[in-house]
């Protein structure tokens, strides 16, 4: 069997989760090649072999740029902070490799149509990895608006709430300054949500925004609170938030639906709440990640006496990824849709056909994200080009 070698450069949350899918993928779904961990790259040489020997990547390396160009490597696979993401996807795409990278897929617009420029012209897999795509609850919400189940939309409603930073205690990591992450919620939460109404609605065409900060100043990290959702302990000093607590979005589609995108991470009791509305004329569809084994779907098809929202468990062999997982009924989790992508981003590779979200799809999803807090600013929709 062909094999893929990958580079993964960072080995924290996301490097687990990615760590994870490469190794778990073969096990479960019949590939035409077989991805290989070869390279895992990070700063922390101490931390590095630690995750390496955890999840058998087969050597370390602490330059992402000697990784990249090294040539016992097909696939390169970004988890690292933002700020990275456009500098190493760069390389790669000119060094010939696949790139499988974490959203968003740049600090701004202008670096995304670069990187979507040079991509094209490559030929090489790209993709942005927003796996709430590949739930199979997901791809059964965009069944049945394919066909035609729903009907003409109306109104998308979506909501990324979390609570992680709510206590002023906790340090100011690299999410809470725009250096490194670009924005907050904005880019980090509610870039899943524009993915996934574009995904399913089609298109945004203007975009009214507003943000607040609800906590300016924070404690400096120490190393161990340096991870997503670590509080970890504090070292001396305080530092300022650069980026919003929370951001909100009106939108109008190219279709002419109406939008609204909600992101916080100041939503006491919601962990990871991930949760849209889609309302049509023959239908409505309700989806909450904390629950992503289930599809909320109603039907104005069904008779009067009947009509009400069903439960659909997408759990059966005929919903898309599930035949390969276990017998119907038995839920999958979090962890499923980043094997998912690892399954998709390899066929594409195979067949040298396009995987979405690519490079595109990132570009336009960071334009919607960056008229929401240009409109926050300015105080004025904005029309996008």
């Amino acid at each position: 069997m062909k094999e893929l070698r990958i580079g993964i450069v960072g080995h924290k949350f996301m490097g687990k989760a990615h760590s994870n899918a490469w190794k778990r993928a073969p096990e479960f779904f019949s590939m035409e090649a077989k991805p290989v961990l070869q390279v895992a790259c990070g700063r922390n040489q101490e931390q590095l072999d630690e995750f390496a020997k955890n999840w058998g990547w087969k050597r370390t390396e602490t330059d992402w740029k000697k990784m990249v160009e090294s040539d016992d490597i097909d696939i390169v696979d970004i988890c690292s902070p933002q700020v990275t993401h456009y500098e190493i996807a760069m390389a790669a795409i000119k060094a010939g490799k696949h790139v499988f990278c974490e959203k968003p897929l740049a600090m701004n617009v202008k670096q995304a149509e670069e990187l979507w420029a040079v991509a094209q012209k490559t030929g090489v897999t790209h993709y942005v990895n927003h796996n709430y795509r590949r739930c199979p609850a997901v791809r059964l919400a965009k069944r049945l608006i394919d066909e035609g189940k729903v009907g003409r939309i109306f109104h998308w409603r979506g909501a990324y709430l979390q609570s992680w930073i709510v206590d002023p205690d906790f340090p100011l990591t690299w999410h809470l300054r725009k250096e490194f992450s670009g924005s907050g919620p904005q880019g980090d939460l509610n870039s899943h949500s524009v993915d996934l109404a574009r995904y399913l609605v089609g298109d945004i065409k203007t975009v009214t925004g507003m943000t607040a900060n609800f906590i300016t100043e924070r404690p400096l990290p120490d190393e161990a609170a340096s991870g997503t959702f670590k509080g970890g302990s504090s070292g001396t000093g305080r530092g300022k938030v650069t980026v919003e607590d929370a951001a909100f979005m009106i939108v109008e589609f190219e279709n002419g639906a109406l939008g609204s995108f909600e992101a916080t991470r100041f939503a006491p009791g919601r962990k990871n709440y991930n949760y849209f509305e889609i309302y049509g004329e023959k239908g409505s569809i309700l989806f909450n990640l904390e629950n992503m084994n289930e599809l909320q779907y109603y039907s104005s098809a069904d008779p009067d006496y009947a009509q009400g929202f069903r439960t659909i468990l997408a759990t059966e062999g005929s919903h898309e990824y599930m035949a390969n997982w276990w017998p119907a009924g038995h839920i999958i989790g979090y962890e499923h849709g980043f094997v998912h992508a690892v399954v998709d981003f390899v066929d594409a590779i195979n067949k040298k056909t396009r995987i979405r979200p690519d490079f595109y799809d990132g570009m336009m999803e960071l334009k919607v994200l960056e008229a929401g807090l240009e409109s926050a600013e300015k105080g004025r929709k904005i029309v996008l080009s």
